[in-house]
């Protein structure tokens, strides 16, 4: 903090604005029971017996309010008071540490120390950054018309943290003194922006579902409960979290949406993990390997808030197929030998008409005999599909061996316009 020159009248004075803090006194208090025994007195079958009620009576008798000697100051009373909680708040004592996401408050009193009242007073307060300068408030069009001897005049400004590092409020007031004489009087006030968390991220891609895991860090002295934690896709992608449901007996509860508990991160490293399943959409396009970002909002143990929002997460470019075969049904029960019909789904995943298409059925030629066969024409041809479009159709197979599990595994669709083949496993 910078202080005015001595020929100043006027002068500015900070107090940042935040909630209170518990008071924590932490003073020695005693079991009545830790006075009289020792850790195997119940050890012996006697005092077990007769100990426990006799100390249980002399617990529950009542101070008695008119004893001046308070021989029980120093009793625990109440297994509470070894918290140390008093039930007082405190005032902050001191500038403390302002984090990213959180709302930078502060009481701002500009005071005439001079013997003479000061007019015209033109008041401007400027948050200052190393990228940028926002005013907070100008009086210029309603100057304060005068502050007397002794006197002050107060205001409250607030600025919402969006950037790491030094930030320095800046306070200005251009006025007329005593002797008439217009006077300039800047003041600086610096304080440092720390990160209150760190998120870690990790993307991992399995067949054609990609998969985000977040890990959020706290780095404050306080413990953060998370309101939100959300992941906001890009165009063309979906997002859902997955996460444990600790809770089965209460799925149908109403309450359990309104009152949902927020997640707590304990203070000085605490962790906690997010994982989130992303689909591309299956008319969108995912050549770009922007993800999303992170929507992040927290309170402290007195409910100040905070957000942050991440930067763009990035992901391995994903290029989808033009056509996906999928097994629509499957009887439940399969015969050996006997022919039975495999509801197949064809969809074209472009924005143009692709096809006619050729559909049969290849064997592995690791296999020595033949595990499956069509029961029918070993060729099946599909007419053009309309971009986006689907279609449904059957196959008649036959089994011919038990290793069902096997030839799941070696079964390949063979798809595409005459004179090309696009193998999809089914």
């Amino acid at each position: 903090m910078s202080t005015p020159p001595a020929t100043q009248s006027l002068a500015f004075r900070v107090m940042r604005l935040c909630r209170p803090s518990f008071h924590v006194d932490t003073p020695l208090l005693l079991d009545p029971s830790d006075l009289i025994l020792g850790e195997d007195i119940f050890d012996d079958p006697l005092a077990a017996t007769h100990l426990p009620p006799l100390i249980d009576t002399h617990l529950t008798n009542p101070i008695d309010s008119s004893d001046l000697s308070y021989r029980s100051r120093f009793l625990l009373q109440n297994p509470s008071d070894s918290f140390g909680l008093s039930g007082l708040l405190v005032l902050p004592q001191s500038f403390g540490a302002i984090y990213l996401g959180e709302t930078f408050c502060s009481y701002v009193s500009i005071n005439n120390s001079s013997n003479f009242e000061v007019r015209d007073i033109v008041i401007k307060a400027e948050m200052q950054t190393e990228r940028q300068r926002i005013l907070l408030l100008d009086t210029s069009k309603t100057p304060v018309e005068s502050i007397r001897a002794s006197g002050r005049y107060d205001f409250i400004v607030e600025h919402d943290v969006k950037e790491l590092g030094a930030h320095t409020l800046v306070c200005t007031a251009l006025y007329t003194d005593g002797d008439g004489e217009r006077k300039y009087l800047p003041q600086f006030f610096k304080f440092i922006v720390a990160n209150p968390l760190s998120v870690r991220t990790k993307v991992r891609v399995v067949k054609e579902t990609t998969y985000l895991e977040a890990c959020i860090e706290n780095h404050t002295k306080t413990n953060l409960y998370m309101d939100q934690v959300e992941f906001e896709p890009a165009p063309n992608w979906s997002a859902k979290i997955l996460k444990a449901d600790e809770h089965k007996s209460e799925d149908n509860s109403p309450s359990r949406e309104i009152f949902k508990p927020p997640v707590l991160v304990k203070s000085g490293g605490g962790i906690r993990n997010y994982l989130y399943q992303l689909s591309l959409s299956s008319h969108g396009s995912a050549e770009s390997n922007v993800l999303g970002k992170l929507q992040i909002t927290w309170r402290t143990n007195l409910g100040e808030p905070g957000r942050l929002q991440t930067q763009q997460i990035l992901g391995t470019p994903i290029t989808p197929k033009e056509i996906e075969l999928h097994v629509a049904e499957v009887p439940s029960a399969i015969n050996l030998d006997r022919p039975f019909l495999v509801h197949l789904n064809l969809t074209n995943q472009t924005d143009r008409e692709l096809g006619p298409f050729e559909v049969w059925l290849s064997q592995d030629d690791t296999l020595d005999e033949k595990t499956v066969m069509v029961n029918g024409l070993q060729t099946m041809e599909l007419s053009q599909l309309e971009a986006f479009g689907t279609t449904d159709f059957y196959l008649c197979i036959i089994l011919m061996t038990l290793l069902i599990r096997v030839v799941k595994r070696h079964l390949v669709a063979h798809l595409g316009a005459p004179g090309e083949v696009r193998p999809q496993h089914l």
